[in-house]
Parts: C-alpha cells; structure tokens; sequence
C-alpha cells in the first residue's frame, strides 16, 4: 500500500465516520475522542496534523487552527476491525477547549494512579506542587527551601551511590538508588525551571536519528 491507500480500508460507520482516540506519544495520556472521515484523514496524513469532522457543525476542523495548540502526528494505527484509530500526538498547547492538557481532566470514579508510562511526569507536577505550597514537614519543600547547592549535593551524593549499587553488582540497591537519583534530578530540573518534557524532546530526537 502507498501511504495514503490503507485510508480507503478504515471501516467507516453509516455516516462515513471513524471514532479516533488522540493520545499523547510522550505521557500516553488520552487527550480526546473525536471523529474522522475520510477527507479529514486524508488532510491528517498530507499536513502531518490533526484534522477532524465536526458531527455538530457538519463540517471539517484543523485543530489549533484558531487556538495555535496543534497536534502534530507521529503515527496512526487502527484497531483489530479498523474501525477505530489511534492517533499519537505530540501537541502544542492544551488539547481540551476548556485549556486543560486532556479533554479527560474531570475524574467522576476511582483514584488516579501513576504508570510506568507517566511515573516521571506525575512525579514532576508533584514536585512542581511541592514548590508552590511547600508543605510543612515535606522533603520536597526542605530542598527547595535550602536551595540549589543543597539539592545540588543530594544529586552528586545519589550518581555516587548509584556507582557503588552498580560497581558492588547489588541489583536490589541499584534500583533504589537509581529512583533516589531521579528524584532528585527533577527537583533540580524545577529549580532551573527546565521542563522535563525538554529533555525528553531530547532523547526522542535522538532516538529517531
């Protein structure tokens, strides 16, 4: 198939739509659901950008187009019976109209809890909230509130015993240490006020390469 032939597979619903779930390549967070057909799916993999149909308006819409928060594509797979997409994302700005990351921010059942695929992110808002309010009592707000040569040496002293976890061939340390490292490292990250989201940019760049 060329690269646009497959659209003409997508089993598209009696109205000539697709239900397609945009998540985000990085934090694998659901930011929508919306719908395609095949014009707009068409435009999708032609700009490199999301484009969908409107249901409501009757009518095609470039995300962002108004709001400059566009969603870049990475790539689109379908589901086993191909009537529903994947579409992954990495988008600039929020992707809900209400200026949240996700249109999925309004929790209704159950408690939120952290993934493997998200751990660092969500432990990067925490520290970041850590920050703000500085809780009493807190080891965040103590690092912050003793500044950057203090967290500084908290990060030299983790890389050091993450050395001797790895250099004594003692796994079970490495992984606590290695997690002690980390923490560390984004409390550093927000003191500079860089974004970890910036290095990730990084590796995936390279990743790609």
């Amino acid at each position: 198939m060329t690269n646009t032939d497959w659209i003409a597979s997508v089993k598209y619903d009696d109205k000539g739509l697709v239900p397609a779930i945009v998540q985000d390549a990085v934090t694998k967070d659901v930011l929508t659901l919306a719908y395609m057909n095949e014009t707009s799916l068409k435009k999708t993999v032609e700009t490199g950008e999301t484009w969908f149909y409107s249901r409501s308006r009757r009518e095609l819409w470039h995300k962002g187009e108004t709001s400059g928060n566009t969603q870049t594509v990475e790539n689109i797979t379908w589901d086993c019976d191909q009537d529903a997409l994947l579409v992954l994302v990495s988008k600039k700005g929020p992707a809900c109209h209400k200026g949240e990351d996700s249109c999925f921010h309004e929790k209704v059942f159950g408690e939120e809890r952290a993934s493997k695929e998200n751990i660092l992110l969500t432990l990067e808002k925490l520290i970041e909230t850590r920050e703000i309010e500085r809780p009493e009592g807190a080891y965040t707000t103590y690092l912050f509130e003793e500044g950057v040569d203090k967290i500084l040496k908290k990060v030299g002293e983790e890389a050091s015993e993450v050395i001797i976890a790895a250099k004594n061939r003692d796994s079970e340390e490495l992984k606590w240490e290695v997690a002690d490292l980390f923490y560390h490292v984004l409390v550093l990250l927000r003191e500079q006020k860089l974004p970890l989201e910036t290095v990730l940019d990084v590796l995936v760049e390279r990743h790609n390469k």
